[in-house]
């Protein structure tokens, strides 16, 4: 079912955004600080909103794409009792203290909120490979979810508006750990000759080695048993990562990616956990 949806803000993502809910049939209006930026989405059928208010005005189903939340609570300052009834869709990466603020002000306006993490860049937007994470209204998914399928894979987590939010930064999180570690590892090989593309051959396989044992660390993690069945304790581990991090420093490298693991192993061997798996890093990382 096609329907009258409005797109804020025309960044990168958000042009991506307007473009696969056009291709899927729906009456897009669009509109942006900068208004050049529509021109392309005009010429492919959008309708060009010339304020916040047009845009509003047009659709029941409102998709925020901005900058960040500062920018979110700019645009819609003015808004008033014109957006109750609405549907608000925020793509806009934030903080839990920063969607609850977003969330409470909708809602007291009359609106519907969701909150979203949209896992993809850009160009994957519309394709098999893209995921969006929501939160919120759970009637205000289910009314627009035939069209936010429009974006990609569609994962509704609850009503919490800060489930998406928090979820898409532990993502984030989880991808610049990993590409940090890969970052690292790539300059250390550096030091002594290899370029990039003779290390990937090494360290491409042994990532995704290492990712199968996601499964046992999830369970060690959930059970808070990090002691049975260890195959590779924190003791042996903090020597190589000790290691690392003076290599590093050795070598010319910066270490500061290293570093923290290396503080966060140092506090978890001096309150008697040198015996169990390196899952239990999550313990300190938590405080404990």
């Amino acid at each position: 079912m096609s329907r009258s949806i409005s797109i804020i803000g025309l960044g990168a993502m958000g042009a991506a955004l307007a473009g696969a809910l056009i291709d899927t049939g729906n009456a897009v209006t669009v509109w942006n600080r900068t208004p050049a930026r529509a021109d392309a989405l005009i010429a492919r059928g959008a309708r060009r909103a010339a304020t916040v208010a047009d845009a509003i005005a047009a659709s029941d189903v409102l998709v925020l794409c901005l900058t960040d939340y500062a920018a979110v609570e700019t645009t819609l300052a003015d808004v008033g009792a014109a957006i109750a009834g609405k549907t608000v869709v925020n793509l806009t990466n934030g903080r839990p203290d920063e969607v609850r603020a977003i969330a409470a002000r909708l809602d007291g306006l009359g609106a519907r909120y969701l909150d979203s993490g949209i896992m993809a860049t850009p160009p994957m937007i519309g394709t098999p490979h893209a995921f969006v994470l929501y939160s919120g209204d759970s009637a205000a998914f289910r009314d627009a979810e035939e069209q936010l399928a429009a974006f990609g894979q569609s994962h509704y987590l609850g009503e919490d508006p800060v489930l998406a939010a928090v979820s898409d930064l532990a993502l984030l999180s989880a991808m610049y750990g990993l590409f940090g570690g890969y970052l690292h590892a790539t300059a250390l090989a550096g030091s002594v000759g290899f370029t990039a593309k003779q290390f990937l051959p090494l360290v491409e396989p042994w990532l995704a080695a290492m990712m199968t044992a996601l499964p046992d660390y999830a369970e060690r993690i959930d059970s808070g048993d990090h002691a049975r069945d260890v195959m590779s304790n924190l003791q042996m581990q903090s020597v190589a990562i000790t290691n690392i991090v003076a290599a590093s420093r050795s070598l010319g490298i910066d270490p500061a990616f290293m570093e923290p693991i290396e503080r966060l192993a140092k506090k978890r061997l001096a309150a008697g956990f040198g015996s169990d798996e390196a899952s239990g890093l999550i313990e300190a990382m938590r405080g404990k």
